[in-house]
């Protein structure tokens, strides 16, 4: 493995933040090349730790002759957001300076198929320069994982409609609960730009053998040591299907037998019609029926009609809730992937 440490400059004199990357040279220039990252989000850390008992498990395979196709591995993927600090709270989501979300705003190719990116010396805010150094180093990779992970939830992956169900692999390595199948994006996040060059690139639009996905790793709080070498031996499982490393003697791992595979145009995003203290009534992973009660919110403490309660609008899967149990009139308190199409439906991103 070999280490580089690539400076993005900041926009005072005086600031420049720290990119880590780290390259594995495969020993078959036939086999996939695989782009990893974690932390883009830069207060979401499940990413992290899997990285850190995955890159051992590499360095072995490569010391063994048993690694085939190449890796770039970016484990703290937004030195900039992992700055941001205020009143001792990590703002690690959007960038202070322009309330500009780190994992949204990637460029994507234009009309004729040519993505513009920001060089290393242009004038533009430093996000701006991360974003498209990101895309770089994803370069012509077929297989592209962005580690992330929701407030409180399950695992699961989003993945692009035309690449299921190929994914599944990824899905049952993963040990994952859910996927949610998008055909369109909008706001232009990593895993949208890059699919879109994937597609500028393809030939006759044959991508056989792609895969790009954000991967949510359960939780914030799901950070510890089991957890993380959970997710690292599952990428590392995943790795070997696809021909990455050398496979293992074990056979490959099956869904799980209430995994829930929708399109996004399912997810109901249930918002808070008050502001107030969330008493939750129901977990992630629970089966809910359309109208159970989901939660109450807490507006006048101890009076009579002193909380709201709010109710399921379909049957479905519960997919994340809120991690933070005080919440504000129109938040997002909980997803639930409906068993049909939702009312309000959304083609990429979830949230901003």
């Amino acid at each position: 493995m070999k280490t580089e440490i690539e400076t993005i400059t900041g926009e005072t004199p005086g600031i420049s933040y720290e990119l880590i990357v780290h390259r594995f040279e495969g020993s078959d220039v036939s086999a996939p090349r695989v782009y990893i990252q974690s932390g883009l989000h830069a207060d979401e850390r499940p990413g992290v730790a899997a990285m850190h008992f995955l890159i051992p498990m590499l360095e072995k395979a490569e010391a063994e002759g048993r690694l085939l196709g190449s890796l770039t591995l970016v484990p703290h993927a937004n030195p900039i957001g992992a700055a941001q600090h205020l009143y001792g709270e990590h703002m690690g989501r959007f960038a202070t300076g322009t309330r500009t979300n780190f994992n949204r705003g990637f460029p994507v190719p234009d009309e004729t198929g040519v993505r513009h990116l920001d060089q290393a010396s242009a004038p533009v805010f430093a996000e701006r320069r991360l974003k498209s150094r990101l895309l770089e180093l994803a370069g012509d990779c077929p297989i592209v994982l962005d580690l992330h992970c929701d407030d409180e939830g399950v695992q699961y992956i989003y993945a692009p409609e035309k690449l299921w169900p190929e994914m599944l692999d990824l899905a049952a390595c993963l040990d994952a609960e859910a996927a949610l199948l998008w055909d369109s994006g909008s706001d232009r996040a990593f895993e949208e730009a890059v699919f879109e060059e994937m597609l500028a690139r393809a030939p006759n639009g044959d991508l056989t053998g792609h895969c790009v996905t954000t991967v949510e790793l359960r939780g914030q709080n799901d950070v510890d040591a089991t957890l993380a070498r959970k997710d690292a031996e599952g990428l590392y499982r995943f790795l070997q299907g696809r021909g990455v490393v050398t496979a293992g003697a074990t056979t490959a791992p099956g869904l799980r037998k209430d995994f829930v595979g929708k399109p996004i145009r399912h997810v109901e995003m249930v918002l808070a019609p008050v502001g107030g203290t969330i008493l939750f009534h129901v977990n992630p992973g629970d089966r809910v029926q359309a109208d159970q009660l989901l939660a109450e919110i807490i507006v006048n403490p101890g009076c009579k009609d002193g909380s709201v309660e709010i109710h399921a609008p379909q049957a479905g899967y519960v997919l994340t809730r809120r991690i933070r149990r005080f919440i504000r009139m129109g938040d997002n308190l909980l997803k639930i992937i409906g068993d049909t199409a939702a009312v309000v439906s959304r083609k990429g991103a979830l949230e901003d």
